[in-house]
Formats: C-alpha cells, structure tokens, sequence
C-alpha cells in the first residue's frame, strides 16, 4: 500500500514539474475538460453547453469539491465495513468515478425544466396571438419575434413558419413539433388549430380560453409534482446513507474485535461488498428517478 501511495505522489509530482509556470489546479481542470469533450455524448454536451448558458452549471471549484467530498465519504464507509486503507482507496475511487454520471443527469433534470418552461411559454403566446391575427402562422411569426423564447425552441418555430410557407399546410410543421416535443399541451393546442384551420370555426374564443386554462392546470400540477419530488429526494438521501451506518450497529452489538475476526472470513467480505454495492444501486436509481422526466407533463 505504501508503494502504491508513493506512485501517486510521484506521478503528482511529475506532472506539476511537467507544467511549471503554469497553474497545476487550471492544468488538471484542462485535462479533464478535454477528456470530457472528447468522449462525452454530443447530445449531453448540448445539454451542458444550455446548463451554462442558464448559469446552473458547477463551477471548476465545485466539482473538486464533489470529487473531496465523495472520496471522503466512499473512503470512510469503506474503512467502516473492512477496516482496510486498500478497500478504503478504491472505494474512494470508485465513488469519484460516478461524479461524471450524476452530472449528467443534473444537466438533463436542469434541460427538462427549461423545455417545459419554454413550451408553456410557446403556448400560450401562440395562442394569445392567434386571437389577435387569427392566423396559426402569423401568431408563429409574432411569437418568433417577440423575443420570449429561446433555443432550440426558437429555431424550431422558424422551421416552423418556413415549412409553412414552403407547403402551404401547417400540418407538416406540426407534425415536425410534436415528434421534437412530445408535451400534450402541443399535442392538444395544435390539434385544436388544425380543426379551427380546415373546418373554419369562426367562434374559437371560448375553445382558445378552454386551452389556457388546460395549460395553467398542467403546469400547476407539474410544478406541484416537482416539489414532491425535491422534498422525497432529501428524505431518500438521507435515508440511503443511513442504511450504509447500519453496520456500525453490527460493531456495536458484536463489539469490535469480534467484528474484526469475522472479516477475516470470505462469506463475510461478499456479503458487505455486496451491501455496499446493492445500497449504492438504491440510492443511485433514486437519483435517476428525481432527475429524469421532471419537466414532463
């Protein structure tokens, strides 16, 4: 274990001569952005690049205080169950190593939320504005100019209104909204303009008024729904590390030498490394939970 230490200090110390005059935290910081860049999936560096964009994204220094934090932790749960600096390390390791993962779904929980804001917004404009030109695509062109929206929403009306205009239908374009953004509040507002349109309503007031009042339901029970979730994530966090202290009641009734003597026992170490692991897949699961599809209706 001592050479293993003595590698990584060597390699630390290498790297830091290798690098003089310049800021070891900003080279390493470097390194791992070009790492990152260079094998993380497009559509997830799209959604980091719109993380940023929204200013929610971890600084630089926030993730090394993750990476602290997490090393800390794995490090100290493995040291509990097997009183070994070896498992204790690569725990450590281990831990560190699903910083990345979790990110990712931060950004996609983050990405979600920011659609479905935008959606509300491209809805209700689009029928505000339809009630003053009476035209689907004319209320597309003034919410595309309004400046409430942002990308990749904006861009998409644009293709929007040039479909429009290139077939003379709107169905097309339509079609190419709903399949990007799958949200029954399009669904339904664009099914309704496509009835208006072909049947030539000439009373579409009260079914436009109906709309946003569907749509203000729809976005009050998702922003209830997010709440639920963020006060059960703090409840289940909690919960799933104290199910890794469980053990330190095992020492306490068997006492610690005791304790001790049974890990020299191999049915012992698989059954912890397995309590270990199943608690951490829990608690990893919850995690992918809270996060995904929280702007989804």
């Amino acid at each position: 274990m001592e050479l293993v230490i003595l590698i990584l200090i060597a390699i630390f110390v290498i790297t830091y001569r290798r690098n003089t005059g310049d800021n070891f935290y900003k080279f390493l910081m470097s390194e791992i952005n070009n790492i990152y860049e260079k094998y993380a999936p497009y559509s997830f560096q799209m959604v980091r690049e719109k993380t940023k964009e929204l200013g929610q994204e971890y600084t630089a220094k926030e993730y090394v205080s993750q990476v602290a934090i997490f090393g800390v932790v794995g490090a100290g749960i493995a040291y509990l169950y097997f009183s070994s600096i070896f498992w204790a390390i690569l725990y450590a390791v281990a831990a560190i190593a699903f910083i990345p993962y979790l990110a990712y779904l931060r950004c996609q929980r983050i990405y979600s939320e920011f659609l479905f804001e935008q959606i509300q917004v491209y809805t209700t404009n689009v029928i505000m504005e339809f009630n003053t030109t009476q035209s689907f695509v004319k209320a597309l062109e003034g919410v595309h100019e309004s400046g409430v929206l942002e990308n990749p929403v904006l861009d998409d009306i644009k293709l929007m209104i040039d479909l429009s205009y290139q077939n003379g239908t709107i169905d097309e374009s339509i079609k190419y909204f709903d399949d990007k953004y799958p949200y029954y509040m399009v669904k339904n507002m664009h099914q309704l303009f496509l009835q208006i349109t072909k049947e030539g309503a000439k009373d579409s007031g009260e079914s436009l008024e109906n709309m946003l009042l569907d749509i203000d339901m729809l976005v009050e029970g998702v922003y209830r729904d997010k709440m639920d979730r963020s006060a059960f994530h703090k409840k289940f966090i909690t919960f799933g590390f104290a199910l890794y202290l469980l053990v330190m009641l095992t020492q306490f009734l068997l006492g610690t030498e005791n304790y001790i003597k049974m890990l020299d026992e191999w049915y012992v170490q698989i059954l912890l490394h397995l309590i270990i692991i199943i608690n951490t897949y829990f608690l990893i699961t919850g995690e992918k939970f809270y996060n995904e599809d929280t702007g989804a209706e």
